[in-house]
């Protein structure tokens, strides 16, 4: 004996299988047995709408907000090089802190690079005083000078 108004037939190709307790896809709405219920069995088209993972950071166990069609992997590297607050990523960016003085010029340095006559900071490009424009204090060099 058949009972053909109980159960529906399931939306995948390939089964049709009549099930008396189908499930529906929360993001295409089909009709699904058992078996094809999951968005990878099925192939859902529609899964992106549901289906939404957050990225974490390694560091410091803060969620990084993305948005659709970005790779998680490039702005969790964002994060860590510009806001990350856990201690190895605060010392990465620290290491380069010795601006130069010279007038637009934005190098920075590891190391502290002093003008002789002038007492200020210079990139390795700027460093001797005829690249930078070299105004001496009026102190002198030496007690001889």
């Amino acid at each position: 004996m058949e009972f053909p108004v109980l159960g529906e037939h399931c939306s995948e190709n390939s089964c049709k299988q009549l099930d008396f307790l189908p499930l529906r896809c929360d993001a295409c709405e089909e009709i699904f047995c058992k078996d094809h219920i999951t968005y990878a069995n099925h192939k859902c088209m529609s899964s992106y709408k549901k289906d939404i993972q957050v990225p974490v950071c390694p560091l410091c166990n803060t969620p990084i907000p993305i948005k659709r069609g970005e790779m998680p992997d490039i702005k969790v590297g964002e994060h860590i090089d510009r806001d990350c607050q856990s201690d190895p990523a605060q010392n990465k960016r620290k290491i380069f802190t010795n601006k130069c003085s010279k007038g637009g010029c934005k190098q920075k340095e590891m190391i502290r690079v002093t003008c002789d006559q002038c007492h200020m900071n210079y990139c390795l490009k700027h460093r001797h005083p005829l690249d930078h424009d070299c105004k001496p204090e009026d102190k002198p060099v030496s007690k001889s000078g």
